[in-house]
């Protein structure tokens, strides 16, 4: 399998959008791989993780191929991961020879925020952006493209059943997890004795202690441990920490540092990784 992240940054981007604190200041003179978007990612070529703002500009710099992408799956409706509104430029008289169904994935506030933009696209613009809506629930696996996938409980908002994501084919695995803190019980026993193959873990906070909504290197660290205990790594898996917001105060290098001893592999904007 293969992953490749095309943003790695928390909801207001970094730089922040507006934001003239210091971290920003310095990776805006930095550049390189300080500069991040918003969260997503792209397995094999096959498999959208999101939809947020930044997918266009992830299309022109990083050769997205959205036209052949099938199957997008969502881990939760904020607007960083979620932004229904360009999906209408799949339509009909904005996009021309494309072939197929897309078919998303996700939970029922997304499919609420879907709706929210039809009476401003058009009624008829599920049809006409030749898309598919499957809500989808915690611990119910289903198959796409010869992948099966089963949706976890995250930790995150509680006005939401927000996912994390197990991706599996041809023997190997993959965990999505991001936006979440520290599991709740239910994804725990879940995993128990399922071998990984790449943990992507969210880091929004870096060298702050989170563990409820987001999580920190620390918090990283708790979860491997768990896993680990849980039987659910090997010595081969490859630990990915991702996700990461200005409020956590690292610049890309700094992080590499602090997250190299624990044995984490720090994301970039544009990274690939195969496993």
């Amino acid at each position: 399998m293969k992953i490749q992240y095309l943003g790695t940054a928390a909801a207001e981007g970094w730089p922040g959008l507006f934001c003239r604190c210091e971290v920003c200041r310095c990776a805006r003179e930095a550049g390189g791989k300080n500069i991040r978007t918003r969260s997503q990612a792209l397995i094999d070529d096959a498999i959208l993780m999101d939809f947020p703002p930044d997918t266009y500009l992830h299309m022109l710099r990083d050769g997205l191929p959205l036209p052949e992408i099938r199957t997008l799956l969502l881990t939760h409706s904020h607007q960083d991961h979620w932004y229904p509104e360009d999906l209408a430029f799949r339509g009909e008289g904005f996009s021309h020879d494309i072939d197929g169904i897309l078919e998303i994935y996700g939970n029922d506030a997304c499919a609420k925020r879907l709706e929210a933009i039809l009476p401003i696209v058009g009624q008829g613009m599920m049809d006409a952006m030749r898309a598919h809506y499957n809500e989808v629930t915690a611990f119910s696996p289903f198959e796409t493209q010869g992948y099966r996938v089963t949706p976890l409980k995250a930790l995150h908002n509680r006005a939401e059943n927000c996912l994390i994501y197990l991706i599996e084919k041809d023997g190997k695995s993959l965990l999505y997890a991001n936006d979440t803190g520290l599991f709740p019980q239910e994804t725990w026993e879940y995993l128990r004795g399922r071998k990984l193959d790449l943990v992507s873990m969210d880091c929004t906070m870096q060298q702050i202690p989170e563990g409820t909504n987001h999580m920190g290197l620390a918090d990283n660290a708790e979860l491997c441990r768990r896993l680990g205990e849980a039987g659910c790594t090997h010595e081969s898996t490859k630990y990915v920490i991702t996700h990461f917001s200005h409020n956590g105060g690292l610049l890309h290098e700094e992080l590499e540092e602090r997250a190299r001893p624990l044995g984490f592999l720090t994301a970039y904007d544009g990274m690939t990784l195969s496993f």
